[in-house]
């Protein structure tokens, strides 16, 4: 029962910074745990970042850990992506996606949004 729209994307140059937001809608929302995702084109999709629903939890992909930051904000039903020191290697569609636990987690979302592309240039 949770709907989720992420917005944001865009093109940036290398070492710039993006904000991703994720507007989510649903009775239940503060009790799910929210997660980033992302797909580069040909590749499966990848952890990117994860909060617990009170936000006091996250957990990163060692591939993103000290350049991005989750957070979230229950009152305004978002969650947000912090991208700061970009590099090409981070273009890719990210998505938004909920699931039915309070606790951060790397699976098991069952939620998603349709996603927002990011795109990097050198």
């Amino acid at each position: 029962q949770v709907h989720l729209v992420e917005s944001g994307g865009g093109l940036v140059q290398s070492g710039g910074s993006l904000r991703l937001s994720c507007a989510a809608s649903g009775r239940t929302f503060s009790n799910y745990a929210m997660g980033w995702f992302r797909q580069a084109p040909g590749k499966e999709r990848e952890f990117v970042a994860a909060i617990s629903w009170g936000g006091g939890s996250t957990y990163y992909a060692d591939s993103v850990k000290g350049r991005f930051t989750i957070s979230r904000d229950n009152a305004k039903n978002t969650v947000y992506l912090q991208m700061n020191s970009l590099k090409p290697e981070d273009t890719a569609v990210y998505y938004c996606a909920a699931r039915r636990t309070a606790v951060a987690g790397t699976r098991g979302y069952d939620y998603w949004g349709q996603g927002t592309q990011v795109t990097v240039s050198s």
